[in-house]
């Protein structure tokens, strides 16, 4: 199991979706499809139909950025952040 970190932007979208969660899995993408399981749609949201990451979306895995083929130990905390902008 993994700990994956919401943004409170994704977590708006998907009523009762808490900012931490534990989900299994053993690849970024195997920790999305069990955030997809839990919140059907959230997949949509991080990936596109190629399957990547969107360009708005970075996923750090112990301190690591990494994409839909990166490894997730066991115990690992899993950030979702979304692009930030301004002027």
């Amino acid at each position: 199991m993994a700990t994956v970190i919401l943004p409170a932007s994704l977590t708006m979208l998907f009523p009762g979706a808490p900012r931490k969660v534990e989900v299994a899995g053993a690849t970024v993408r195997e920790v999305i499809a069990g955030l997809d399981e839990l919140w059907p749609g959230m997949a949509a949201r991080l990936c596109d139909e190629r399957p990547a990451l969107r360009r708005h979306i970075t996923v750090f895995v112990a301190g690591e950025r990494t994409d839909l083929h990166g490894v997730v130990p066991p115990g690992a905390e899993v950030h979702v952040v979304p692009a930030v902008s301004g002027g």
